[in-house]
């Protein structure tokens, strides 16, 4: 009989696909209640292999899941954006993911471009390590098929954004520099660490003000960072934490968390700045929660 040790055994890699593929954590935790259900209930003489017979329910249930979210997208307030995963030494075992480009919000924004079934094939491939084969029998296709699929879908991905190795040393000078540059009202700085075509979105999902169409250029998204801090801060507190993998900006007032910012660093540019404000996708995060803070600079705190 399937037990749970087993299924608690698998769970990270679980998590990974899961939230990977539908960028959310909510909708992950969902997912895996669901497969474990599931599994409770499998035949044992159908389970061969646990690993493979949980990463198969997982990927199923979430393929169907982005298929439903297609219309609910479609009918969303303003640009949407994957809901932000706060890793730390402290962070739920069961949430753990590999801290790789796979897991940046950058990556996950562009795995949207991909139809469900083509996001299901890359990930499996490329970041699970799954054979072509292996995959077939997770998706009920053949071989042949999804050799097909994994090459449209890379191909598209490289299009849409060339591989950089970037450093998570170098991202987290690059946005301590931000941070610097916002509190002290500089602009010269600000635009020195700005790439000229840089964008900014936001995801509030209409729930609190905010920009809804995607800020273009250095300039305009300087002048909307240091407007932003010369309004909010304070009362605003910021700290640097590790979401998706990259160190990143999450501002807190009366320590209730009110935006998660990410960044696109490439060639030691931002190139893209992300930042969700939707209070829904907020909720897993705690200001200061097993933070050690200490001053830096104003209102600069690390959290670690």
């Amino acid at each position: 009989m399937p037990t749970t040790d087993e299924f608690d055994q698998h769970r990270p890699a679980l998590f990974g696909l899961a939230y990977r593929m539908l960028g959310s954590v909510m909708d992950a935790e969902d997912i895996l209640q669901e497969a474990f259900l599931r599994w409770q209930n499998a035949p044992e003489a159908d389970v061969r292999s646990p690993r493979a017979y949980l990463m198969t329910i997982v990927t199923r249930l979430c393929v169907d899941q982005l298929r439903l979210a297609r219309v609910q997208r479609e009918e969303y307030v303003g640009a949407w954006l994957p809901e932000p995963l706060l890793q730390s030494s402290e962070s739920d075992p069961a949430r753990r993911v590999e801290q790789d480009e796979s897991i940046s919000t950058a990556f996950l924004v562009l795995l949207e471009s991909l139809a469900p079934l083509d996001r299901a094939v890359y990930l499996l491939h490329e970041v699970f390590n799954y054979t072509y084969a292996e995959i077939a029998a997770i998706v009920d296709r053949s071989p042949a098929d999804c050799r097909q699929i994994g090459h449209r879908a890379r191909q598209q991905l490289i299009k849409g954004r060339p591989r950089f190795e970037v450093k998570t040393e170098t991202v987290e000078e690059i946005v301590q520099q931000f941070l610097r540059a916002c509190a002290g009202d500089d602009m010269a700085e600000l635009l020195a660490l700005l790439a000229p075509d840089v964008t900014v979105t936001n995801d509030s999902g209409g729930k609190v003000s905010a920009i809804r169409n995607i800020v273009v250029g250095a300039d305009r998204t300087a002048r909307l960072f240091l407007g932003v801090f010369r309004r909010w801060s304070p009362p605003l507190r910021h700290y640097i934490v590790t979401i998706n993998g990259q160190p990143a900006l999450l501002a807190c007032e009366d320590e209730k968390p009110v935006s998660v910012t990410t960044f696109d660093v490439r060639e030691g540019k931002i190139h893209a700045i992300y930042q969700v404000r939707n209070p829904d996708k907020l909720k897993s995060l705690a200001c200061g929660s097993g933070f050690r803070d200490h001053e830096t600079e104003g209102q600069i705190r690390r959290g670690k």
